[in-house]
């Protein structure tokens, strides 16, 4: 079984990366984020067409998420109990025996400023609310577009980046938080080294210089862990005409 998240900078714009994708890396389960699209134009045919199950929460412009898979896709949740945010990043259901939680974390803006501290709110929140989905069945993967950094190792300059945004201590503090309510960071588990990114700016030809991120992660609890076969980010996307500026994380695991 082969699950992955993509920050797709806008369905609208990458639709047809999204369909060249799904048809050759063939995965089972696909966490988007940014879909960028309000539900009513939700391109729900066309992915499935390509032989998916999909549920979706968005709005016009920004944030937006949505869960592709090949099993049905039941008890569906968009709305954290204690967080009331208009905004659409988070998408729970049931995929086959997975409970699967997609977000699309808050950015930030800047240290100190007060989109920084709405995402440690909302950060806190969703742990505590994921405390509980945990507890209720340990068969629990949290993927997404995390814009935290975890460690040093997921930055290609950290002198550069201490203490800024996606890298600070406190966000990473909250990241911690998370997975020590008994998550995994799967990547981790198959790959210690440093220099692997799955988010590059647009900027300074940051994909072509190497100057990226690892934010994009698949975490999953310890019965998932147990089947984890591979763990793995897909750059060839980020070298398509038009990229999103993030690539694909993937998590393989054993079938039952």
């Amino acid at each position: 079984m082969k699950l992955a998240t993509w920050n797709v900078n806008s369905l609208n714009v990458r639709l047809p990366h999204v369909e060249q994708w799904c048809t050759s890396a063939r995965p089972d389960l696909l966490g988007i984020q940014e879909t960028k699209l309000e539900d009513a134009k939700f391109p729900r045919t066309a992915i499935e067409a390509l032989g998916y199950e999909v549920v979706f929460s968005g709005q016009k412009t920004y944030n937006g998420v949505a869960l592709l898979a090949k099993q049905p896709i039941r008890d569906v949740v968009t709305d954290v109990p204690g967080l009331d945010d208009p905004q659409r990043r988070i998408l729970v259901a049931n995929v086959g025996e997975l409970r699967v939680a997609n977000l699309y974390v808050v950015n930030g803006q800047a240290v100190g400023s007060e989109k920084y501290a709405y995402k440690l709110d909302w950060l806190d929140k969703v742990t505590r609310f994921l405390e509980g989905e945990l507890r209720n069945d340990p068969r629990l993967i949290v993927m997404g577009d995390f814009n935290i950094a975890p460690d040093d190792r997921d930055v290609y300059d950290p002198l550069a980046w201490k203490e800024q945004i996606l890298c600070s201590t406190p966000e990473r503090d909250a990241l911690r938080r998370l997975l020590d309510l008994g998550l995994v960071d799967s990547f981790r588990r198959f790959d210690e080294s440093a220099g692997k990114y799955s988010w590059w700016d647009y900027r300074q030809a940051g994909f072509r210089r190497d100057l990226g991120l690892r934010i994009d992660l698949v975490l999953a609890g310890a019965p998932v862990m147990e089947r984890a076969e591979a763990a793995s980010i897909d750059r060839e996307p980020r070298t398509w005409e038009r990229p999103s500026d993030h690539a694909p994380a993937l998590l393989e695991l054993s079938d039952v």
